[in-house]
This record gives structure tokens, sequence and C-alpha cells, in this order.
């Protein structure tokens, strides 16, 4: 379900595709992150890396009475601290979609669904 805004000029609408492009963009500048997988691509117990046209399908948004819930499905880094790079993905997302969009973040989860 897409955001929308009317102004003095007219009406907005943000697609949900849009916002999980926005958010792969913002993970994709975060320490740790390998990638971004689809929740059902997992086969055999590995995981396939969508490529940047596709990265949408690894974010899932919803929209709940204009306040958003967005799943994030990532690989990070072997070394890495998951809990401060989640944490980070978390905020960067928080921060980027609220002052881009003026629409609420209520949760971001960060799922992670392996160790490259």
């Amino acid at each position: 379900m897409p955001i929308n805004k009317k102004t003095g000029l007219g009406a907005i609408s943000v697609s949900d595709k849009a916002i999980a492009s926005l958010t792969g963009s913002v993970i994709s500048e975060c320490y740790g992150v390998v990638g971004v997988t689809a929740k059902n691509l997992i086969k055999d117990g590995i995981n396939d890396l969508l490529k940047k046209e596709n990265i949408s399908k690894g974010i899932i948004v919803k929209n709940k009475k204009n306040n958003l819930e967005i799943d994030i499905y990532i690989i990070v880094s072997y070394g890495v601290k998951i809990s401060e790079v989640t944490s980070e993905i978390q905020k960067r997302v928080k921060y980027t979609i609220e002052k881009t969009l003026n629409v609420d973040v209520d949760t971001i989860n960060v799922f992670v669904e392996g160790v490259k």
C-alpha cells in the first residue's frame, strides 16, 4: 500500500517498491553487509545475493496507518560484530526514510540469513 500525501500543488504517492529501493541503497553503504537476500530464496542452505535491480525482493515494506514496518534480509561479512551491523542498519534506514519521505518508521526488523 503506497504512501499518499496531498500538497498545495497536488498529490504525491510513494510505492512500497520505491521505499524498498531507497532502503536497499542505504543498506549497501553500511559496513559489514555483503548483500541482501530474498526471504524465500534459501535453497539447500545457500542464500543467493540479490543484484541491485532486484534488491527490493529482500526488503518487505508494510504500511500500517502511516507508520512503516520494514523487514530486511541480509548476509553479513565474517568477523564483524553482527549486533553492531544490524543496529547501524536500523539507525540509518530509520533516519533516511523519515527525513526523505516525512513518514514515521515504527519497526525495522533485520534478519541475518548468513555469514560470508
